[in-house]
């Protein structure tokens, strides 16, 4: 049985919904357009937050189309907190059960990567390791070590160019129809996105686990090749991606 806090929710973001009955205005009569009033500012507000947060997935289906698409997304999965800068994270889920939109197979991913850079603007902060600290460990150790990264790092791998259609949308060229892998990460106070070479979404996946350098490079995917380390490596540092290096055993 629904609560009245359930109901007025409820009634909140469908319009085709009846007003809360015993919602009275003042003086006493029932206060329907008062609620309706509310009921738009409301779904509004939402509408323009998944505006903000996914510009590239609205540039794509077009404004009208989004607005449409983004109040039927608002009555599905209403806000669970007051705080709306990560409002929308169901969005690439809904986009793949979403049928207007299947003839774009590559929307969900895109609004991963979205969600991903706001994410990662949002993450704690931490400390970046000098560059200097990789470099002078020996071989045997940088084969021992495990590698912490930051808190804003996201890792998005898609079948889909993400990174080159996110590029393309900012005034890059047009991307190359191939899957990509992204990093995400936080230099400085805004969040950059960063291709990989193929095969690292796997390798850093296992770097965070806790994994050894040396033993994830040693189960590195096949498409990953020997030459790929020091491009990887070399994006982790500029990214300021690792903020920490340990070559203890852990117990």
């Amino acid at each position: 049985m629904m609560t009245r806090q359930d109901e007025f929710a409820a009634a909140l973001l469908d319009p085709d919904r009846a007003y809360p009955p015993g919602l009275l205005g003042k003086g006493g009569p029932p206060a329907a357009r008062r609620f309706d009033v509310y009921r738009n500012n409301v779904v509004a507000s939402l509408i323009e937050a998944l505006e903000t947060g996914f510009p590239v997935v609205r540039a794509l289906v077009g404004a009208p189309f989004f607005k449409a698409m983004a109040g039927e997304f608002v009555r599905r999965h209403p806000p669970l907190t007051p705080l709306l800068m990560l409002y929308g994270a169901e969005l690439p889920g809904f986009l793949k059960g979403f049928p207007p939109v299947d003839g774009l197979p590559y929307l969900p991913d895109i609004a991963r990567l979205e969600l991903a850079l706001r994410e990662s603007y949002h993450a704690a902060d931490a400390a970046p390791i000098a560059p200097e600290a990789l470099a002078a460990l020996p071989p045997e150790a940088l084969a021992r070590a495990r590698l912490r990264l930051a808190p804003a790092v996201r890792l998005i791998r898609s079948d889909w160019p993400v990174h080159g259609i996110w590029m393309a949308h900012n005034g890059g060229p047009n991307p190359q129809p191939e899957p990509e892998e992204v990093l995400v990460a936080r230099p400085g106070f805004d969040p950059v996105l960063r291709r990989l070479p193929a095969g690292s979404h796997a390798v850093l996946l296992a770097l965070s686990s806790g994994g050894r350098l040396g033993d994830v490079l040693a189960g590195a995917p096949p498409n990953f090749h020997e030459s790929n380390i020091s491009i990887l490596l070399q994006i982790l540092l500029e990214t300021r991606a690792i903020c920490g290096i340990s070559t203890e055993e852990l117990s």
